[in-house]
């Protein structure tokens, strides 16, 4: 099984989680996990996604909703990719590490790269119990910084 998440930018905090088989690819679940973490009072301007989730059909799903197209580009069979693509890449990757941040913590300390349960439902709630965990300890983690800059000020 597969986990995509959408995760905030800003602050690292998990929105939301689809699971998929692991046979199926990863860039239909583009749309997925943008239309399910809109839930906030902010709107999405940028939607940031790896290489996985390239193609033309989410490129189109994002200028259709007015979002910022933030899918890093990958070499294709006949084109490699160009120096500017390099660069928007590089770019990219210096905000998508807080995404996968959730990825990395959670495989560390929480078994995150195994699935526990044989089903895709009892999965879901598995990873939707360590979501709500991952964003609890982030949000005392943030609380305890703010404090300290508070205090030292």
């Amino acid at each position: 099984m597969k986990e995509h998440a959408s995760v905030d930018a800003k602050y690292g905090f998990v929105l939301t989680t689809v699971l998929s088989p692991a046979s199926v690819n990863d860039t239909k679940y583009l749309t997925y996990c943008t239309l399910y973490s809109r839930h906030t009072k902010h709107k999405l301007v940028i939607v940031y996604a790896d290489k996985g989730y390239q193609g033309e059909s989410n490129r189109t799903f994002l200028a259709m909703n007015n979002f910022k197209d933030g899918i890093m580009r990958k070499d294709e069979k006949n084109a490699k990719l160009t120096e500017y693509e390099i660069d928007r890449n590089k770019k990219i990757s210096k905000v998508r590490y807080i995404v996968e941040q959730y990825f990395g913590l959670s495989h560390l300390h929480d078994c995150g790269q195994r699935a526990r349960f044989t089903t895709i439902d009892k999965n879901h709630i598995d990873i939707w119990f360590r979501q709500v965990a991952f964003n609890i300890q982030r949000g005392f983690n943030i609380f305890k910084k703010q404090k300290k800059q508070a205090v030292a000020a």
